[in-house]
């Protein structure tokens, strides 16, 4: 990194911040375990993490203009499902949380957690999951309605379900299978947006070691309910510009890879501001720090909640490359670092 940042980003850091992120099961809704570690590792690091009503954590760190305030968020929530319905042969019907496609689910391993405590572990399945036995196994569509939940105890009855407390509405997370390489490639799921998380987290750990002020105070907002739509509709008033992090999408005529960070310009809800935009490109490229410009037809971001909520703010976008999103995804350790280093770049400069 240039602009006097030394010494470097902890990305072993980072790495051991996503890797226990990952590993937390956080879908849309039920992230009360997770944002419980959120606030510990804030507090370790010497922040004060305050939660709003809908469960948010906001850590608010003191700038050298006090009289100005910008807001960097990102999300822990992430993709799972709930129980809609138990079928009279002891399965469950699902609903997802979050928006992905049915067959990438297909096959995996889950957690349902039930309203008083319990965890059972169970495997999502097609209603007709044998080539052996069901001729149109391969061609039978995987929507919702033709999935469903096989769970790991003895119950082949919906009373059988019933008696181990499995009720409608139970949440159920998926299996992240997270593996971190060697070589520095990240596959796991929830890489939306728990490796934002991690960068954040690499971030302030940057700022509590140099002791480095930022140019104007900072509220970092943890949100909970990104996956659907309203994570941070609301945000503190004092914030007059935000950048969400979340991932950078890949693939079709986008440009970013899985070692860059991504800077969108547009997404599905409209431009980003154009001003927080080119500087943050602007800033990237002064600082040699590897990254993309592109346009997201399909996306989203905790940014566009708050417009949409009524934020009379600026806004921007930007985040690590993330193949295969809603997905098997995949990034790579680059990706991370790099928008931890330019989200430093710019609140040392704003």
């Amino acid at each position: 990194m240039t602009n006097n940042l030394e010494p470097e980003l902890n990305r072993a850091y980072m790495l051991e911040t996503l890797n226990w992120l990952l590993n937390t099961p956080s879908p849309t809704g039920y992230c009360m375990a997770i944002m419980d570690r959120v606030r510990a590792e804030a507090d370790k690091l010497g922040y004060e993490m305050q939660m709003t009503p809908k469960g948010n954590g906001i850590i608010t760190i003191v700038g050298a203009k006090t009289d100005e305030v910008a807001g960097i968020t990102a999300h822990v929530d992430t993709l799972g499902a709930m129980v809609r319905s138990i079928k009279p042969n002891g399965m469950l019907r699902i609903t997802p949380l979050g928006g992905y496609a049915m067959q990438t689910v297909e096959g995996e391993y889950c957690l349902v957690h039930t309203r008083d405590g319990r965890t059972y572990e169970g495997t999502v399945l097609s209603t007709k999951p044998s080539v052996h036995v069901y001729s149109d196994a391969r061609d039978w569509k995987r929507e919702e309605a033709n999935m469903e939940i096989r769970i790991d105890e003895l119950t082949s009855s919906k009373e059988d379900t019933e008696k181990l407390g499995i009720a409608v509405g139970d949440i159920v997370s998926w299996d992240p299978r997270a593996r971190m390489l060697d070589n520095g490639w990240i596959k796991s799921r929830h890489l939306d947006d728990k490796a934002s998380v991690a960068a954040l987290f690499g971030m302030l750990e940057w700022l509590k070691r140099t002791g480095v002020k930022p140019v104007k105070s900072l509220k970092i907002i943890i949100s909970t309910y990104e996956e659907v739509g309203h994570g941070t509709s609301y945000i503190p008033p004092d914030i007059t510009e935000l950048i969400a992090v979340d991932m950078g999408a890949i693939g079709d005529d986008l440009s970013a890879t899985e070692r860059d960070v991504s800077i969108c310009a547009k997404d599905s809800t409209g431009p980003y501001d154009y001003e927080m935009t080119s500087k943050l490109i602007a800033l990237a490229k002064r600082a040699n720090i590897p990254h993309a410009v592109d346009i997201y037809p399909h996306y989203g971001s905790d940014a566009s909640a708050a417009l949409r909520g009524g934020s009379n703010i600026r806004a921007a976008l930007l985040g690590p490359g993330v193949h295969a999103s809603h997905g098997m995804e995949r990034t790579h350790v680059d990706a991370i670092a790099n928008t931890a280093a330019l989200l430093l770049v710019y609140v040392t400069e704003i």
